[in-house]
């Protein structure tokens, strides 16, 4: 074979992974017909929702739905991932506030601070509960994976501030500038909940003790942690354009940012429609 017939194969071999990759990201394919590769993601084994709920952990997700990073300016980093690296916003929220938001991003940083004994604040816990601090995000998406844009600032600073809450420093708190997280997708019909209970459940058999999700709940120990209802597990958002999500945020066994999702009814289509007209205007 040619070295000209070797690189068109290639190029078509690549186009077709991420084309793959893409839509098992997003959970639907363009215009909503299941991909060959869609389907087998979803339908390995041919498994009923019963066994998929009672099934090894791995099959009850869908890959990695996307990236996570703090930023200390929202709009340079804005800038760079789109302007300069070419991918496509799909939506942006913001002014996030509140119990809600507080105890799913940061329960396990209020209960490092109350065991210390010091404020939140001085390791990098800001303060949306009382909404001191306020946060934002934007998706952006790529061929085959999204990022994420997250941004915690003072409540006096408006949304794309070039100033963060925190300074940009190594540290446990997904507030931090330089923080990343990675996202884990749980497939659609896996009780999440459940899900959550039997991964650090699974973590603390195999001694990876320091595997711990949040609780939706306020919860200032580990105890409480521990002791909070399993429905504390997931934080469901209703809010547009955000509407759709199950999530949590979790510590992994390094200590690293975790989360796991579920993209559900609006907040998956948008992404959906999102992937197709990029598609649709991307020249390869």
């Amino acid at each position: 074979m040619s070295d000209e017939r070797q690189n068109t194969s290639e190029m078509g071999r690549r186009a077709m992974l991420q084309t793959a990759g893409a839509a098992v990201i997003t959970g639907l394919a363009v215009g909503g017909t299941p991909t060959v590769a869609l389907a087998a993601a979803q339908d390995a084994g041919g498994m009923s929702t019963a066994d998929r709920n009672e099934a090894p952990l791995g099959a009850r997700l869908q890959g990695v739905q996307h990236f996570g990073l703090t930023v200390q300016n929202m709009e340079r980093a804005y800038e760079f991932y789109t302007a300069v690296l070419g991918g496509t916003e799909v939506f942006r929220h913001g002014d996030f506030q509140g119990d809600g938001v507080q105890n799913t991003l940061l329960a396990d940083q209020e209960i490092e601070a109350n065991a210390r004994g010091v404020n939140p604040r001085t390791i990098g816990v800001p303060d949306l509960r009382g909404g001191a601090q306020r946060l934002d995000v934007r998706f952006i998406q790529f061929d085959n994976v999204v990022i994420e844009l997250l941004q915690y600032r003072d409540a006096d600073q408006p949304m794309g501030s070039s100033k963060s809450f925190a300074e940009p420093v190594q540290h446990m708190s997904p507030a931090f500038p330089r923080m990343m997280h990675i996202c884990f997708y749980v497939r659609d019909d896996v009780d999440f909940n459940k899900f959550i209970a039997d991964l650090e459940a699974e973590s603390a058999r195999r001694g990876m003790t320091q595997v711990r999700a949040n609780r939706t709940v306020r919860v200032m120990t580990e105890a409480d942690r521990k002791a909070a209802p399993r429905s504390s597990n997931t934080n469901r958002v209703t809010q547009a354009p955000s509407d759709g999500w199950e999530l949590i945020y979790c510590k992994g066994p390094e200590g690293e940012q975790l989360e796991f999702v579920k993209a559900l009814g609006p907040v998956k289509q948008r992404f959906s429609e999102a992937l197709a007209k990029r598609q649709q205007t991307v020249t390869r």
